[in-house]
């Protein structure tokens, strides 16, 4: 293989691995994107979770989920764990038993 073509196939390989490797990030969901509630925000989302829920404790929020515009985590009394989705006016959307997945497929 002459120089030029050599060039060229690196060329195209560092394209494809580059490409592809961005490809990766863009469609996976990385813990370090999601922003938490904050400021007055986060006094009335964690109001609204923990009404839905009656109770429990917040154990994390997030700012423009896939599903909402807020999501809270609580934590119930019984270590069970609950997502609530609410709208921009702190409305419920949704609410669901959180199942994390643990990797064990048996």
């Amino acid at each position: 293989m002459n120089r030029k073509q050599a060039l060229i196939t690196t060329s195209a390989v560092a394209v494809l691995v580059l490409g592809g490797g961005g490809a990766a990030l863009a469609g996976s969901d990385d813990d370090a994107t999601d922003r938490p509630v904050e400021g007055p925000a986060l006094e009335q989302a964690t109001d609204a979770a923990l009404q839905e829920t009656g109770g429990g404790e917040v154990t994390g929020t997030e700012v423009g989920d896939e599903e909402s515009y807020y999501e809270v985590e609580v934590t119930l009394d019984d270590g069970s764990q609950v997502d609530v989705q609410l709208d921009r006016d702190f409305q419920v959307v949704s609410s669901e038993a959180d199942h994390e997945d643990d990797g064990n497929d048996d």
